[in-house]
């Protein structure tokens, strides 16, 4: 009897192992099927009040100010709402800013720099590509204006308004705000991966200790 339950033991405990190996050995598989990251921006374009052609800013042509722009929209893609939109008499000029790489619009959002109570920014539900996004409304950064300004938008200048702000915090180095984002997006989804593989590796193990103690436990 004591020997047939060992020879379970040593079956459960093989088998065991063969899992482990085998969910071990399918990490390439699952790291090659790994989505590819989200293109990088390469350009902006600016339309609206007072712009008769668009402004395109690319970030070979001005890498500042294009990061500068992009550090105005690229943190809502994924922020929550912080306000609910103000009255069409309080927004003032509306500017809708198209984030691309290359000829492919990545992301929209329309910005309102001149917003009663200072600058407002709209993230619409329709977005590049049929693609749509949770309907939100934030505090524009306080640098906004000067940015658009500076972009060639058609506002008056405000050079004593510094980095920072509501929306976007405080402010950051601008020509590197793009590449910390999508290296942060990177790292978060091979960190996600790496657990989902433990996970399965760890329930693979429990399954088989679960299993041996059964066996151990039906001889006793």
């Amino acid at each position: 009897m004591v020997r047939g339950a060992m020879t379970r033991l040593v079956s459960a405990a093989g088998a065991l192992a063969v899992g482990a190996v085998l969910a071990i050995g399918l990490a390439p598989s699952a790291a090659q099927a790994a989505p590819k990251p989200a293109p990088k921006p390469t350009n902006v374009q600016i339309a609206g009040k007072g712009i008769d052609k668009t402004i395109v800013i690319t970030v070979i042509e001005s890498k500042r100010l294009f990061g500068s722009l992009l550090s105005e929209v690229n943190w809502m893609a994924s922020a929550r709402s912080q306000t609910t939109a103000l009255k069409a008499d309080k927004l003032g000029p509306k500017y809708t800013v198209t984030v691309l790489a290359n000829k492919t619009a990545l992301q929209t959002y329309e910005l309102f720099p001149m917003a009663a109570g200072g600058p407002r920014a709209h993230r619409p539900v329709k977005q590049p590509g049929n693609k749509k996004a949770v309907d939100g409304w934030f505090y524009g950064r306080l640098t906004m204006p000067e940015t658009l300004r500076v972009s060639g938008v058609p506002l008056k200048a405000k050079p004593d308004v510094v980095g920072g702000g509501i929306g976007g915090g405080v402010g950051e180095d601008l020509d590197t705000t793009a590449e910390k984002a999508a290296g942060a997006g990177e790292v978060l989804g091979e960190m996600r991966r790496l657990f989902l593989l433990n996970g399965g590796v760890l329930m693979i193990i429990l399954v088989g200790l679960a299993g041996i103690a059964f066996l151990i436990r039906r001889r006793v």
